[in-house]
């Protein structure tokens, strides 16, 4: 599951990094990369469960695809959340900035 979860949202952030140029300037690479290295990492997970597991693998209990369904969300919860401080600290279209000096 967690997997699934972080493949969907690598290919959905990449889809919009590659079809989108305007928002570039946004940072929306680095998600890509947080996405992308993060189901890197689920990927080799599943290869080494399969290999103590075997076939038992792809017969998970429900509970355990509940709990693998939320650690997926959490993990793309906490990549949204890094990417917002990045693009918040590095102000690229100067929106914090003048919100700032305005007052």
């Amino acid at each position: 599951m967690t997997l699934l979860i972080t493949i969907f949202a690598a290919v959905v952030a990449t889809l919009v990094w590659y079809t989108k140029p305007a928002l570039r300037d946004l940072k929306v690479g680095v998600l890509c990369w947080m996405f992308w290295g993060a189901s890197l990492m689920w990927m080799i997970d599943a290869v080494f469960e399969f290999s103590e597991l075997g076939a038992d693998y792809f017969a998970p209990a429900g509970a355990d695809m509940i709990n693998d369904g939320f650690l997926g969300f959490a993990v793309v919860a906490l990549a949204l959340v890094i990417w917002t401080v990045i693009v918040l600290v590095s102000d690229p279209r100067g929106t914090v900035k003048a919100a700032i000096t305005k007052r």
